[in-house]
């Protein structure tokens, strides 16, 4: 196995993981929970998964399923954003199976990482990333930034309940 391929399925390992971690937590908030922010300032749980779905939608599926390039994602953060549980978990769930099935493909064919999906958008620097940026680029950068999300996800829900339930599989899996 090469190194291309390692790197592959730690990724996937990793947002598969988020994932889970993600749906976990969802499914034991209310509706409330969801789009309540500690302050006027902060993000709720509704935000950082618009935020996440926006990022999965802008570095995925325009460039690899032909999704229309969304520029304008400031709404991903504003205060008050309405959002169901339902819809919290069926965004989520559709933005990381969209990475994983990126990954998927990169997978079945490593040379993909250096592919550079980019150059027929408008130009654009954004985040260390631009029009010649590769798909691996691209991949490590969100590979930093989603993370850190989900991590607040899981703080902003444990701010609202006091203590999360989890599943022992899933905490050894991670």
């Amino acid at each position: 196995m090469d190194s291309s391929s390692i790197m592959i399925d730690l990724l996937l390992i990793k947002y598969k993981a988020d994932q889970k971690w993600t749906r976990k937590v969802i499914e034991q908030l209310s509706e409330e929970d969801i789009i309540w922010s500690p302050t006027p300032e902060s993000n709720s749980i509704a935000n950082l998964i618009a935020h996440i779905s926006g990022a999965a939608s802008y570095w995925f599926e325009a460039a690899y399923f032909g999704a229309p390039l969304i520029e304008d994602r400031s709404n991903e953060f504003e205060g008050g954003l309405q959002m169901s549980k339902e819809q919290a978990l069926e965004i989520s769930n559709k933005s990381y199976d969209c990475i994983i099935q990126v990954l998927e493909m990169m997978k079945a064919d490593p040379k993909r990482l250096l592919e550079q999906p980019y150059l027929h958008y408008p130009t654009f620097n954004s985040a260390l990333l631009n029009n010649q940026s590769t798909i691996l680029e691209m991949l490590l950068h969100q590979f930093r930034h989603l993370p850190s999300h989900t991590g607040q996800i899981i703080y902003i829900a444990k701010m609202r309940k006091g203590s999360l339930m989890w599943d022992r599989n899933l905490i050894q899996h991670i």
